[in-house]
């Protein structure tokens, strides 16, 4: 078992020292949270052990989960990396791409390993299908959400869209060409509602929505490929496969054929992956554990938290334009 400490007590740091005492593969020493009110409160109430400083945790630990506000992730981030431990940061990484680069770089230097926390990466529905989406030329994506005050310190692409922005670039293997975007300050001083568009240089587009101001929530994601047509909710855990082929000569009277304009037949094929029930954010720690004793990339990897960071600042930047 690895010793594994969580820097930041809040709604998420909570969730994360709840699930590192349930896992078999991490011993949880403590936390650390700058509230010594806050701190008091858990331990009384958890029993989790509270350390009276963030370099105490980090010495007691061999892994560090950085649940802190964006704004202190790159201060905690490389204090743990000085000290040898490994580190698993949620997302957004950094505040700044300049920070990531440090980030990364630090720990390639100090030969430690690095997740990012992409939660969605580990969703079930996602998992179920990622292996067949092969080369999307059409990506559509949708994160609506309720007005809720904690995560309005960032725009609602580093809150929200960033999700998908990591999805995305999960699945296509291309460089980015261009991006254009829009976005709307409702409530907060940044953006709450978005729109970005993402042209990569083999021709795919990819269509993102994100706000935090919905009246119900959506996370929805469909992808589009050469004869295939693939649909996630991330929030209901589901996932729908349709396929289209060339239509067989003897054809089934219940069979769904569409003919077009040059009489081609093609048929259509519905399948629904089976969808394995999990806890995404247990499996993606677990899933670093594993990183960590094989001496391999974690499954988010810090360059890939950088890059997820570069394609949200680039979007960020295009609003300023308007």
């Amino acid at each position: 078992m690895l010793k594994a400490g969580v820097l930041g007590a809040g709604h998420l740091g909570k969730i994360h020292l709840k699930l590192l005492q349930q896992s078999t593969k991490y011993e949880l020493v403590g936390f650390f949270d700058a509230s010594k009110e806050a701190s008091e409160k858990i331990e009384s109430e958890f029993g989790y052990k509270s350390f009276p400083s963030m370099e105490s945790l980090i010495d007691a630990s061999e892994m560090v989960v950085v649940v802190t506000p964006t704004s202190k992730h790159f201060e905690c981030a490389e204090k743990v990396i000085n000290a040898g431990k490994h580190l698993f940061i949620e997302k957004p990484i950094t505040q700044t791409v300049a920070e990531a680069e440090q980030i990364r770089d630090l720990a390639k230097l100090k030969k430690v390993r690095g997740q990012v926390g992409q939660v969605e990466r580990f969703n079930p529905a996602f998992m179920a299908i990622k292996d067949k989406i092969d080369n999307p030329m059409f990506i559509e994506t949708h994160r609506l959400a309720e007005f809720n005050p904690r995560g309005t310190d960032v725009s609602v692409v580093l809150d929200l869209m960033i999700h998908d922005i990591d999805a995305i670039l999960s699945v296509v293997k291309s460089p980015v060409k261009a991006v254009s975007a829009s976005g709307v300050s409702v409530i907060s001083e940044t953006p709450d509602i978005a729109n970005a568009r993402i042209e990569f240089e083999n021709g795919c587009v990819a269509n993102l929505t994100a706000s935090r101001i919905s009246l119900k929530k959506m996370r929805k994601a469909r992808f589009f490929q050469r004869d295939a047509y693939i649909s996630v909710d991330f929030l209901e855990k589901k996932c729908e496969v349709v396929k289209m082929k060339n239509a067989p000569t003897e054809i089934d009277d219940f069979a769904m054929v569409l003919t077009n304009a040059e009489g081609i037949k093609k048929q259509i094929y519905f399948e629904n992956p089976k969808i394995e029930n999990n806890n995404a954010i247990l499996d993606e720690l677990e899933s670093f554990y594993e990183a960590i004793k094989a001496d391999r990339t974690p499954e988010v990897s810090l360059q890939q938290g950088t890059e997820a960071l570069r394609v949200a600042m680039m979007i960020i930047e295009n609003f300023k334009k308007i």
